[in-house]
């Protein structure tokens, strides 16, 4: 009898369960709680992230399946849809968007020296954001259009190793280039912006806290030429010019010159027109350093298809902060585990096999090791053969 821990145990060895506490006293998420604690409830609604469980009854109906492992696994308590909606529906949501924010600490040191395309030291961030569609008369707190309800998730994405360094839920109506007003720039730092963004006064608060931005610029740019310089068209970059913004109101918020580089983006066939005050680095690492920018959009396409954030156990927005927190959590811990045993599986495959085998009994290590495959033995020469040719 295999007397080893369960692989859903084996996980929660890599929280820091003692961060998780200090979240949940500083918001008070145990006060008055008899059964079940803040604790049980992230334990649970991670579950239901990593096995894609669609609804509160299918949680309760699962777990209760296995309720003589629950213990072992952490989960102290027993559980029902209704103390689960009820948690997720009054305990602050802030705890978990702290715990989350103290694996994405843990895990962008795990992945400080992660290669990517660009050969460069200077840490990169893409900024982006999503919208995730819901019904407004579900949601009347989601305010969009008229009709239509949504939030955004605004996402600041490091390149090495695709690891959110800054998050922020808000409704549709609020636009994505608030945001920067919102982020703490990195000195030296480089940061890929697409033309949402485009707001002068915002930009060159960028470049006070000397960090580089590359932002992709509007068809209705005036600007005033001041030199071009010389460039090889053989890689794509059709110019490189020192430019100054044209207009009276432009040069207020942007009193400075900076860099206009256009190049021939081959694999969509179309020109790209970019915008950065970086004038040390060569025209082609700013377009190469833009085309990492697409990693952000892979990021949310990913997480909207491998993580329960577009479907929701809550109505109320506490509930709906709570689930996508801990699922953002759970990304960040499948990532720290994937370095920290030195995996080589995706991190989609390793959250397959986890959905799959998270209340066995295996070694965690092994069970995400890509296995070789065994080499076929050698036919005797005795053997008879069942077709001959």
């Amino acid at each position: 009898m295999n007397k080893g821990r369960t692989v859903f145990s084996q996980l929660i060895e890599h929280l820091p369960l003692s961060e998780f506490h200090r979240c949940v006293n500083r918001y008070k998420g145990n006060r008055y709680v008899k059964k079940f604690s803040c604790l049980d409830q992230y334990l649970c609604m991670a579950f239901a992230q990593l096995t894609f469980r669609e609804s509160l009854r299918d949680i309760e109906t699962c777990l209760n399946a296995v309720q003589h492992k629950l213990y072992h696994s952490g989960i102290r308590s027993a559980v029902s849809r209704s103390t689960l909606a009820d948690a997720n529906e009054s305990r602050d949501w802030r705890i978990f968007a702290d715990f989350a924010h103290a694996l994405i600490d843990i895990a962008r040191t795990l992945y400080h020296d992660e290669p990517f395309a660009v050969e460069l030291e200077e840490t990169v961030y893409a900024l982006d954001a999503t919208t995730i569609d819901l019904c407004l008369s579900l949601f009347p707190w989601a305010n969009f259009r008229k009709h239509k309800g949504a939030i955004r998730l605004h996402t600041l994405l490091n390149i090495r190793g695709n690891i959110p360094s800054f998050l922020k839920i808000t409704t549709g109506k609020i636009h994505e280039v608030n945001i920067l007003d919102e982020l703490f720039f990195e000195a030296g730092a480089f940061y890929l912006l697409d033309r949402g963004y485009v707001d002068f006064a915002r930009l060159y608060a960028i470049h006070q806290h000397r960090a580089s931005f590359i932002i992709r610029a509007k068809s209705n740019l005036q600007f005033r030429r001041i030199y071009s310089h010389p460039v090889d068209k053989a890689t794509g970059i059709c110019c490189d010019q020192t430019i100054m913004l044209a207009t009276n109101r432009s040069l207020q918020d942007y009193p400075e010159q900076f860099r206009r580089v256009k190049f021939y983006d081959t694999d969509n066939d179309r020109y790209l027109v970019l915008l950065t005050n970086n004038v040390t680095i060569a025209a082609l690492t700013v377009a190469q350093l833009f085309k990492c920018r697409w990693q952000i959009e892979l990021f949310f396409k990913w997480i909207k298809q491998h993580l329960r954030i577009k479907a929701f156990y809550g109505i109320s927005e506490n509930a709906v902060k709570t689930q996508i927190w801990i699922a953002i959590s759970v990304y960040v811990l499948v990532a720290i585990i994937r370095k920290r045993l030195k995996l080589q599986a995706s991190l989609y495959t390793i959250l397959q096999i986890l959905s799959v085998t998270l209340f066995e009994k295996s070694d965690i290590n092994q069970l995400l090791t890509e296995t070789s495959i065994i080499p076929e033995q050698p036919i005797a020469q005795n053997q008879l053969n069942l077709f001959d040719f």
